[in-house]
């Protein structure tokens, strides 16, 4: 068998006829992007927020996007990959929101400390007289 290149067929059209100028497109669907696995996102969530262990799901969840992804199976991937999301939002939310209480709470305690120092200085500073005591 010769394999040496190029080839010349007979039957075949050369590049200047018109039988080369027809061709046929196939509409196959609007092009999906490809589902994304948020592995950066989930390692950062593992590495940073990772309270109660949601950042580790978050991490396994993206691992298993990926390999979905790389086997084919692009449903499957965008379904893993949502999870992983769901996994990072709540490990976000996790590591955000107790220091934001946390400091809401301190800020109204010292606000709320403030304001009954200034009314018992004044209450000690008054001054009473001698028919007070009789």
């Amino acid at each position: 068998m010769d394999t040496a290149y190029p080839r010349e067929d007979s039957g075949a059209p050369t590049p200047g006829t018109a039988a080369s100028a027809a061709h046929t497109a196939v509409a196959l669907g609007s092009p999906r992007a490809p589902p994304r696995d948020h592995l950066i996102w989930s390692v950062f969530s593992t590495l940073y927020l990772n309270l109660c262990c949601l950042g580790f799901l978050a991490l396994a969840y993206s691992i298993k996007a990926r390999d979905q992804k790389v086997a084919g199976d692009l449903e499957e991937a965008r379904r893993l990959g949502s999870r992983a999301k769901c996994y990072n939002i709540l490990a976000a939310m996790w590591a955000v929101v107790p220091p934001l209480l946390l400091l809401a709470l301190v800020v109204t305690g010292a606000l709320h400390l403030s304001r009954l120092a200034r009314d018992s200085a004044a209450f000690f500073s008054t001054k009473f007289e001698d028919s007070d005591y009789d």
